[in-house]
């Protein structure tokens, strides 16, 4: 996101976000604010802290024991005692981060200005779940789309709890290598990502995908509702319209084991680009 495409900001938010002002206590926006969703950076819509993390620490300042992996940015302060946490994505000051006090099994406060953030409701969110062989490839092609709010990487169809990804290789677990997505709909809808989907993978490959060779490597799609399954079928009966023998499987969706952190944003990590998916248009 170029910084003209940054939402524009009053001048009461500019003191915050750009010259890391800090809000009054107790009377952000925020502060008692319980509603479940998402917390986005209010300058750029960057999604920062589900509301699962947040609780209640009496400081004054919406307080949350985790941030989204990559969201946050860490920063010394100019006062020399504390560290600045900024948004990854464009650099708007959120607040401070602080350690060791025991609030939380997580022992970590990100202490954050209201005015920094604005808010998802948890009804305005919708969640996606995809197998299209490795999941680093697959992440690495959604995590640009407009509307995606989150990705992560993990397993899921099989039978075994809280997989390893050595357990995933190397034993009949039943998992496929899968993607989670969570998005806005208004922005982008669900078939729009699941032509994606087909589009960076093929979907016709029995045994695995490329060269990775593995049931938990097939393609498959885990719904969450009828409709997202009727897009599914509709989108297969195109594809073999079109002369393609999709063996792609419709699984329900169930519990999503989120893999190791190494696994998450891998090319990013690495500075390469997926070795095993190349987008092919095909709708």
């Amino acid at each position: 996101m170029k910084k003209n495409e940054f939402n524009p900001l009053t001048t009461e938010e500019e003191a915050i976000l750009i010259d890391k002002g800090t809000e009054a206590p107790f009377i952000g926006y925020y502060t008692d604010f319980k509603e479940k969703g998402l917390y986005i950076c209010k300058q750029c819509n960057a999604p920062l802290f589900f509301s699962d993390s947040k609780f209640d620490s009496r400081c004054g300042w919406p307080s949350f024991d985790d941030e989204i992996q990559g969201a946050i940015a860490y920063h010394p302060d100019p006062d020399g005692r504390r560290t600045e946490i900024v948004c990854s994505r464009c650099g708007a000051h959120m607040g401070h981060v602080f350690e060791g006090e025991g609030y939380t099994k997580k022992n970590k406060r990100h202490c954050v200005n209201s005015i920094s953030m604005d808010f998802i409701a948890e009804k305005d969110i919708e969640k996606a779940v995809f197998a299209g062989g490795c999941f680093w490839g697959v992440q690495h092609f959604f995590k640009k789309i407009d509307g995606v709010y989150t990705s992560r990487v993990g397993y899921t169809g099989g039978t075994k709890d809280n997989p390893t990804y050595k357990e995933v290789c190397s034993i009949d677990t039943g998992h496929y290598e899968a993607i989670e997505i969570s998005f806005n709909p208004a922005v982008v809808s669900y078939e729009e990502l699941a032509k994606l989907f087909f589009e960076i993978h093929d979907p016709t490959q029995k045994n695995g995908q490329g060269p990775d060779i593995g049931e938990q490597y097939m393609s498959a799609v885990f719904f969450h509702n009828e409709k997202q399954k009727q897009t599914i079928e509709k989108l297969i009966s195109i594809l073999q319209d079109k002369g393609h023998s999709v063996v792609t499987e419709l699984i329900e969706a169930g519990t999503f084991w989120e893999a190791e952190d190494y696994h998450q944003f891998y090319y990013e990590k690495k500075g390469s680009t997926p070795y095993c998916h190349i987008y092919t248009k095909k709708f």
